[in-house]
Parts: structure tokens; sequence; C-alpha cells
């Protein structure tokens, strides 16, 4: 396969004489990259996702950088399939599946809770996620261009992880924690460290293959800045997700030539543990000792999950309308106006069982699709970027399958970010991989 370098303007062209690939067992022949028009809008809509400019240079709020730019990532690249004649949708199971679960969360509008909320939510905020979901798998084609999207999510993580470990170091608390980073996805602790720990598998990847000393060093230098901002943040569930990751790349090293880096590294995590913030431990007995947690919130979500679970056993089907879940747990618990912490349940009150079925499918297709790719590109060494990236990917996929059990993110870009790279994954090891 041959790339031809190309400016911003004009198409990256993948070679015609690959012979198809086969991907989920259908045919599938390679497609051209596309001009990088779209692919640099798309990095400018995740660099005001992440790191919010118009927070620091309040001029740019009134431009709305956010819709600008996502607009700009759509325009380019339908014109750029109109240009070139190629079709503007790839047709996937997850895709479909998105868009049975947009369809039946506006088919279960007219009995929602509040049926203009719901409307709301769907055209505002659900159908933006769910074109950017899009809109990663088809422009994300390639293996250089997700090396770049994990550098710029590595780079992008070093002001949120920098702005949180700076609030603790200067007692910048709120309610005794840190104030977060002010940013769509990192408004609060809690969301801070999600975002966090969905990128630090990318860092961790980016690692691993790259060869040159210094560079090496800048991203585990970034990645470790990003793991000690999540501890800092004193999230449960950040902890739970960040144990998870160095417990699966820990085995991973561990089954490889390089497992002298496992070791180290668990030697330089053992060697941290006294240097651990106060009351840290304590926060953490809490996960297993619900009543023992002083704030009260732990047993107030756990009250909230009884109370959804009982919502959902007796509205199976059609549940209180897509965001609507406030409202329905009002009506089950009393008055606290505050959603339930936990993404399948937030699908099954708002869209019953039908919406949750519809959203596992998502992230099932998901792990599929990066596990097709690390199966095909094992052991290839030409193909050993893709064959990390895609494993980077697939441990960020289990960090927000655990973390959704305590996070109400169900319609926000946490999950259909990465889930996008995963589809994207697919796509760029049909347009390379060689038999």
């Amino acid at each position: 396969m041959s790339y031809a370098r190309a400016e911003w303007w004009r198409p990256e062209v993948v070679s015609r004489t690959l012979p198809p690939s086969r991907v989920d067992g259908r045919a599938e022949r390679p497609e051209i990259a596309g001009s990088r028009a779209s692919f640099l809008a798309l990095m400018a809509f995740t660099f005001v996702l992440l790191v919010a400019p118009q927070s620091f240079v309040p001029a740019l709020a009134p431009l709305r950088p956010g819709l600008l730019t996502a607009a700009a990532a759509l325009t380019a690249y339908l014109l750029d399939r109109l240009l070139y004649r190629e079709p503007p949708l790839r047709i996937t199971r997850e895709i479909v599946a998105a868009g049975c679960l947009a369809a039946w969360a506006l088919l279960t509008v007219p009995m929602s809770y509040w049926p203009g909320g719901s409307l709301a939510l769907l055209l505002d905020e659900y159908l933006k996620t769910l074109a950017i979901f899009w809109l990663l798998s088809s422009v994300v084609n390639t293996s250089a261009r997700m090396q770049e999207v994990a550098f710029g999510l590595t780079l992008m993580a070093v002001p949120m992880a920098a702005v949180g470990i700076r609030q603790y170091l200067s007692g910048t608390f709120l309610d005794g924690r840190i104030q977060s980073y002010d940013a769509p996805l990192a408004s609060n602790p809690n969301d801070l460290a999600l975002m966090l720990n969905l990128i630090l598998p990318l860092s961790l990847a980016l690692a691993l293959f790259l060869t040159k000393t210094l560079p090496r060093l800048l991203v585990l230098g970034c990645a470790a800045m990003s793991a000690a901002a999540v501890i800092l943040t004193f999230s449960r569930a950040g902890f739970i997700a960040l144990s998870m990751t160095a417990l699966i790349y820990f085995v991973k090293l561990m089954r490889r030539p390089g497992r002298v880096w496992a070791i180290a590294a668990l030697c330089l995590v053992l060697a941290c543990v006294p240097f651990l913030p106060s009351g840290y431990a304590e926060r953490l007995s809490t996960i297993l000792n619900i009543q023992s947690d002083p704030t009260g919130s732990a047993q107030e979500r756990w009250g909230d999950t009884m109370a959804a679970i009982r919502f959902v056993s007796r509205n199976p089907i059609v549940g209180a309308g897509i965001g609507q879940n406030i409202l329905a747990l009002n009506e089950e618990r009393g008055a606290l106006w505050k959603k339930v912490h936990n993404v399948y349940l937030e699908y099954a009150m708002d869209l019953g069982l039908p919406g949750l079925f519809l959203f596992l499918l998502i992230l099932f297709g998901c792990f599929r699709a990066v596990s097709f790719v690390m199966h095909r590109t094992k052991g290839s060494t030409p193909l050993r970027r893709l064959f990390l990236l895609a494993e980077g990917i697939q441990v960020s996929l289990v960090a927000f399958t655990i973390s959704g059990f305590f996070h109400p993110v169900a319609y926000n870009f946490y999950f259909y970010y990465v889930g996008g790279l995963a589809l994207a994954a697919r796509a760029a090891c049909a347009a390379e991989a060689r038999e």
C-alpha cells in the first residue's frame, strides 16, 4: 500500500491495487484517506472540547468555537466525499445501532416525562455526539492519523492535569476536593478523572511504539501527570479505572520481551504509595464500606441505584424519555434533582431495556472492532503501531465500561469518542493491512 504525502487540501490516496480486505466477514475495498481539512478541523474541535480556549480568552466565547470547528469538520468531509465521488457514510453494525438508538429516543419523546426537554437533549447534544462518533470512524482512517490523534490527546491532557495538580497544591478546594477544569468534559473532579483515564491508555500505547528516548520520556511524563491528577481528584471511580488500566498493561507487558518495564513501573508505583495525599485511603475505603462515607454521597448513590432498578422493573419497555431520569428519580425517592450515576441505568431509565440493549450493541461492536484489528496485526512488525494503538483503545473501552457504573454521562462524548476511534482502527486496518 502506498500513500502520497498531501497538502492539507489534497486527498491522501490509498493505493487501489491492494486486494479487498475482509472485515466482519464482508468484503471491503480500500478507500481514499481524504483531504486533511476535515481531519484538522476534527482535531480543532477536540482541542476546544478538552482544553476550552474560550475559558482563557473570553473573546472567543461569542464565536462558539466548538460548534464552528465541528461544522467545519463535517462540511469539509462531506465536500471531500462529494468531490471524489465517494459514499458519504460507511455503513457498519455500530453506526446502524447508533442510528436505531437515536430513532428509538425520538420515537419515545411523546411518552417522555418532559417531551420538550427530551427533544432538546436529543437534537442539541446527543445528535452532535453521534455525528462526532460517525466522523471519527470515517476521517481517522489511517494508522498515521490515529497516531496523531493519540499524540494530540496526550498533549491536551497536560493542561487539564496541570490545573488539577496546581489546585491541589494551592489548596483550591470546593467541598473538600479540587474544583476541576473549566471545560465541557472536565467540569467537575469526577469528569476530569474519567477523561484523563480514557486518554491515559492511548498515551501508554504511544510510549510503547516510540523508539527515540526523548519523545518516549515526554509521553511517559504526560501519562504520569494524568495519573497523578486522577488520584488528586479523589474520585473513587477514577481510582478503580486507573487501577484496571495499570493491571491490564502490567499483565500484557509481563507476557512480552520488555517485561522489565512492567517490573520497573510496579516498583515505582509501590515507592509512591507513602506519598498518597492525606485522607485518600479513607476515601477509597468507602468503595466497599458504603456506610462509612462521611459526605453521604456513597449512600445517596446507592439509594439512587436501587430506586432506578425499581423504576426500570416497572417500566421495562418505554422509560422516562431521553435525559429525564432526574424526574423519574424525583418521583421514585423524592425531589433531589440528581441524575442516576450509572450510564447503563441512565439508558434503561430513559429509553427502557430496548435503549440499553442498543447501547450495549454499540459498546460490544467497538470491542469487537479493536479485537479484530489486534488479531489481524498481532506479530506484524510493519503494523505494530496499529496493533498497539488498537490495544490502547481497547483498554480505554475497558476503563469506560467500568467507569460507566459510576458516571451519569450516557449521552456525552466520553464513550462515543473512544468508540469512534475503535471503528477508525478497523477502517485503518482494512485500508492498510496486507496479507
